[in-house]
Order: C-alpha cells, then structure tokens, then sequence
C-alpha cells in the first residue's frame, strides 16, 4: 500500500503542477506526462537541499528560506523537465501558490516521514 500512496502523491501534485501552470504567468508545463516528471524531479531536488542544508532549508521550515528554497528547486527542475518552462518571477509566484495549495491538499511525504521517526 506504501507504493500505492507515492504514486497518488506524484500525481497530485503533477495535477496541482498543471493547476499552476495555468494559474502562474512565467510558469508552463507541457502535459501530463511533463508534470509527472516534474513532480518526481522536484521531489528529488527537495530531497537533495534538505540532505546537503538540512531541515531548515525545506519549505516545511517555513518561512522566507524554505519559500526562496522552493522557488529555487522549481526554477531548477525546468533544466531536466522536457516541456517545463519557469521564469524567476514564475518560480517564486509557483513557489507561493503551491505552498498555499499545499496547506489545503498535501501533495508531499510529510506524514512518512514523521512517523519514520518514532
């Protein structure tokens, strides 16, 4: 059922990805298939400035440094996303409205990871 949930949260937040899209001028992906890429990409990218930086830079430090970290991550997502175009300004306006989405639909691996830790 692990499995099943991951692959649920990746297209969540590929849909929410193409929400944005829409919603964001500066920010574009190119199809499904383009936002499922795009998830996992960003997903991966978030992984990787959380291990390097650690658990203050993720966006669920909150506050400016997890924003500018996330505007960062999706800005450099659109270098191995075919189809996604991002701009500064649309990474941070896509940084912004996906985390107010997120407050709303939890497209992330939150709850995994807090009950790995007890």
């Amino acid at each position: 059922m692990h499995i099943l949930g991951t692959i649920i949260r990746f297209v969540v937040s590929a849909l929410v990805l193409m929400f944005v899209g829409f919603l964001v001028p500066g920010f574009g992906v190119m199809g499904f298939w383009s936002a499922i890429l795009a998830a996992v990409i960003i997903a991966l990218l978030g992984m990787a400035m959380e291990a390097l930086f650690g658990r203050r830079i993720s966006p669920y430090g909150r506050g400016i440094v997890g924003f500018i970290s996330s505007a960062i991550v999706i800005y450099v997502a659109q270098l191995f996303v075919p189809g996604m175009r991002v701009s500064i300004l649309g990474a941070l306006l896509a940084a912004l409205v996906i985390g107010i989405i997120d407050l709303f639909v939890p497209t992330s691996l939150r709850g995994d990871r807090h009950d790995r830790a007890r």
